[in-house]
């Protein structure tokens, strides 16, 4: 176990090495994407359930609910659970987003390792630029990748989150 585990670790840092420094963005973007997503699907699944219980619980306990003022309170509560869901989701956007474009600051920086080694060089050896267009693919890769994942699941956590919305919404009858 313990061997396939540093095998593993040598094939992450090979792979690193092979693209560039570029990749620990890479990472760290796909790091901190998934720890937002991950948060806003708990938040949804097991936190704002209680907070509309509580808002359901308190609306239906008001001898008013057909009056402006009631109106008002109940959209205030609405608004106030709205900006809850929505807490995160603009900046896991921008993140899934943004990894392809990190990935590309990786393509830039391998394709400018190239043109080094061809100015060095020359450009008869293909064998010196193989690392340096290694440089520009791989990172583009990642950021692909990491953006195909953070778009599916944070697609799947938007449309929850529009849906805790209406269901708060439609629980919170006005008359």
């Amino acid at each position: 176990m313990m061997l396939q585990l540093i095998e593993l670790w040598e094939s992450v840092q090979d792979f690193i090495h092979t693209g560039g420094n570029v990749l620990y963005v890479v990472a760290l973007v796909l790091l901190v994407m998934w720890f937002m997503m991950l948060e806003r699907y708990w938040y949804v699944t097991w936190v704002f359930p209680k907070l509309k219980r509580d808002i359901i619980a308190r609306w239906d306990a008001r001898a008013d609910t057909t009056s402006w003022y009631a109106h008002k309170i109940r959209d205030t509560w609405i608004s106030e659970a709205t900006l809850q869901l929505d807490q995160g989701m603009l900046l896991i956007k921008t993140l899934v987003a943004m990894s392809p474009l990190v990935g590309l600051l990786g393509t830039v920086t391998g394709m400018i390792a190239v043109f080094d080694i061809m100015a060095a060089m020359g450009t008869g050896n293909p064998r010196t630029m193989a690392a340096g267009i290694s440089m520009a693919t791989i990172p583009t890769m990642a950021g692909m990748v990491a953006a195909l994942s953070g778009v599916f699941f944070s697609s799947r956590l938007e449309v929850k989150v529009k849906r805790e919305k209406a269901d708060l919404v439609d629980s919170l009858p006005h008359h």
